[in-house]
């Protein structure tokens, strides 16, 4: 981010040893993150700016890769050369944001106990001075892959185990990555780099920007398999002379998605933000590189904006759009759709496509910045003016939810407000949760939010205060929990043992939550801190991950039954029961109708077909499929437990709700307000519907297959499912899972 400070006392070199051998010159000279480092006359790859044309809803910017290319296995790559470079202080961490102060109605002002799983994995991560930066903050994130953790730092990068924490590789210079490739992304890269995960595809995105005096290019490498110490493709992409800042990327099936704040090109001028789509079919398959952008955005009174970075398998419907999702001044939350047509970059538009409300809050510090103080008299910024990194976007098949969070001020002290929107992309977009968590005195601020596969919600932040020195710590909700609240309480991942002095109280500028995407329920978060003694430019990084125990599994046990009160007096007689729920047919084909199963007609037996990648299993189709219920009910309410106790001899999992489960009548009518609850962990689903009259009813339960996605191809590779419905009697069904 602009601002990003460099130690200027003094210059040293240094030698970082990487994994294979790899060396990596390292200068003790400290500058403001986005300032130059670099020498005068090196050579800048300045492709030309993008070309404007018109569309629709305006002007439309097409550029391209002015270069791209293979790097070599990063661990054939050799250490670049130290070049000096003057030292320089650029202009402090800039305010965006023009907020409107009101009451906060959604605190959460009590801590609940103490539930959150302990960490699984916990170890330090990159250390100052960053490989070869010596900056300050360390732009701390990191993300999980198929076998390892990649976190990046400015200006570093390392790979490690995700089993074990171990270092696989690093940490090396982020430049090393770009090492033969020219221009500005190999002398000139200045930070703000980016680590993702395209669980899609299996491969990792790495990203900076570059520039010779400002940052006016984005380098984005794209690896070519899940290995992140093989090989990449290498893009090098000028956006233009104005100064480009704190770029935030996203994965999304159609394009990677960046949005940036952008300055004037001395940086003194916050002109606005600005989306940008990246071509990702060109970059996975190594062809030039293609970027639309509608350019900036509303102006300088625009707020910050942040593009949805998708968690899980689901994919959106296909061709939805991205959704961007922008810090809430004016009390609303605007969501824009960003529409991209790289074959016809004229179609291409960015729109506003909802404003849902945003409840009230304070903004912290809105004109010092840096107020969250430390036991040592020093105070850090929290960058309370903007979306927190990252806006994770996951499909549930019957829903879609957003969560993300920022900074805001409560009760005197800064906490986080976090917010779960539903359906950004489809409408109607609601805000179905959002709350501010201040629980006691203590400062929370610089948070990631995530939600595994279950629906359940984490939230990683620092926290401190006068007496407490910075710490990295998570709370977080089980998907039935109460609304609006995390109900698991707060954990400690690492308590820190320093406070920093200095450096522009500079602090982030973000941190990092994400979701494995192999068992899609383990958190890795990743976030910086101080050792014992330190003061300025000493940071450190830590990593670590947790796992809430009903993610992926069986739902927990029901609790004990409260104590029998005394015996009431004697009832009067009871009406006759309804009659009993009656037996349930087998398992029909994906599209069989309500008329069909009731007729007899229809199949007895499903197959969903899949393909196999890398041993596991991937695209299965169809994306979900249909049984029914026979039942005989009584007027008025009725409820049935469908249980889902699904065996088979080597392969086992638990189907969830999909869209579309319905209750209908006699007469084969859907009969409305018919609801469709699942158990924790999908043991089990609740149906209840009042029925007009008593008879004969027929439940289409609609089950989805993602459940399957990813898991270990079986062998053999066909495998006959075998439902056990015993929460209702009667007889059992099947299905096929064949490759």
């Amino acid at each position: 981010m602009r601002g990003k400070l460099r130690g200027a006392s003094r210059r040293r070199v240094g030698i970082v040893a990487g994994l294979f051998g790899l060396a990596v010159l390292v200068q003790a000279a400290v500058v403001m993150a986005g300032g130059s480092s670099h020498a005068t006359g090196q050579v800048a790859a300045s492709g030309s700016a993008p070309v404007a044309m018109a569309g629709p809803s305006g002007r439309v910017f097409v550029g391209h890769s002015y270069k791209n290319d293979v790097s070599p296995a990063l661990g054939t790559i050799p250490a670049l050369p130290l070049k000096a470079a003057p030292e320089r202080e650029a202009a402090s961490n800039p305010r965006i944001g023009r907020h409107r102060d009101a009451a906060d109605p959604v605190v959460q002002r009590t801590q609940a106990p103490a539930s959150m799983p302990a960490p699984t994995l916990n170890f330090d991560g990159i250390p100052f001075p960053g490989v070869g930066c010596n900056c300050a903050p360390p732009d701390t994130n990191g993300e999980a892959g198929a076998t390892q953790y990649v976190q990046i730092v400015n200006e570093g990068f390392q790979v490690f185990s995700k089993s074990t924490g171990a270092s696989l590789y690093g940490p090396a210079g982020i430049a090393t990555l770009w090492s033969g490739f020219g221009g500005v992304c190999q002398s000139a890269g200045d930070g703000d780099p980016v680590v993702l995960y395209d669980q899609i595809a299996n491969r990792w995105i790495i990203s900076q920007f570059a520039g010779t005096s400002v940052p006016t290019d984005e380098c984005i490498a794209v690896s070519t398999t899940s290995d992140a110490t093989g090989t990449w493709f290498r893009y090098g992409y000028h956006l233009g002379s104005n100064f480009f800042d704190y770029p935030k990327l996203a994965v999304w099936p159609d394009a990677y998605y960046m949005s940036m704040n952008v300055f004037n090109s001395s940086g003194t001028a916050f002109l606005g933000p600005q989306p940008f789509a990246f071509n990702r079919s060109a970059m996975l398959s190594g062809s030039p590189g293609t970027f639309v952008t509608t350019g900036i955005t509303g102006g300088s009174s625009e707020e910050a904006y942040l593009p949805a970075d998708l968690d899980g398998s689901t994919l959106p419907s296909a061709g939805a759009p991205e959704s961007f999702v922008e810090w809430p001044n004016g009390g609303a939350y605007r969501i824009y759709h960003f529409h991209v047509d790289f074959g016809t970059p004229s179609n291409s538009t960015f729109t506003l496509f909802a404003t849902p409300a945003a409840a009230g809050f304070t903004q912290l510090c809105p004109t010092t910045r840096a107020c969250v103080p430390e036991p040592n008299g020093s105070t850090v910024d929290a960058i309370a003016d903007r979306m927190m990194f990252r806006a994770a976007y996951r499909n549930f098949g019957d829903h879609e939810s957003l969560v993300t969070n920022y900074t805001v001020s409560s009760g005197g002290v800064a906490g986080i407000r976090w917010i779960e929107l539903r359906n950004v992309t489809t409408g109607p977009v609601a805000v179905f949760q959002q709350s501010t968590y201040q629980p006691d005195t203590t400062w929370r601020w610089m948070g990631s939010a995530a939600m595994d596969a279950s629906g359940d919600l984490a939230l990683g932040f620092s926290a401190s205060s006068a007496t407490t020195v910075p710490q990295l710590r998570y709370a977080g909700r089980l998907v039935g929990d109460p609304l609006n609240q995390l109900a698991q309480g707060e954990a400690t991942l690492f308590a820190g043992a320093g406070s920093q002095t200095a450096t522009s109280n500079r602090w982030g500028d973000y941190s990092d939550l994400t979701i494995d995407p192999v068992d899609d329920c383990t958190f890795w978060y990743t976030n910086e801190y101080y050792p014992a003694g330190s003061s300025q430019f000493n940071w450190r990084t830590r990593i670590g991950s947790f796992k809430f125990p009903t993610c992926g599994g069986p739902p927990p046990p029901p609790p004990p039954p409260p104590p029998p009160p005394p015996p009431p007096p004697p009832p009067p007689p009871p009406p006759p029961p309804p009659p009993p729920p009656g037996p349930v047919s087998q398992i029909t084909g994906t599209g069989a109708t309500c008329s069909q199963f009731s007729a007899g007609t229809a199949i007895t037996l499903s197959t969903v077909r899949y393909t196999a990648r890398n041993g596991r299993i991937r695209s299965p189709n169809p994306s979900a499929f249909d049984y029914w219920v026979r039942v005989n009910a009584a007027a008025g309410s009725n409820t049935v437990v469908i249980s889902q106790a699904i065996t088979t001899g080597n392969f086992s999992t638990l189907f969830g709700l999909g869209s579309g489960s319905a209750v209908d009548n006699p007469a084969c009518a859907v009969v409305s307000g018919a609801t469709f609850t699942a158990a924790s962990g999908n043991g089990t689903f609740t149906v209840r519907w009042t029925a007009p009259s008593a008879g004969t009813y027929y439940i289409g339960v609609r089950l989805s297959t993602s459940a399957v996605n990813r898991k270990p191809v079986p062998n053999p590779p066909t495998v006959h499912y075998s439902f056990s419905t015993g929460g209702v009697t009667g007889s059992t069904s099947g299905i096929d899972l064949s490759q």
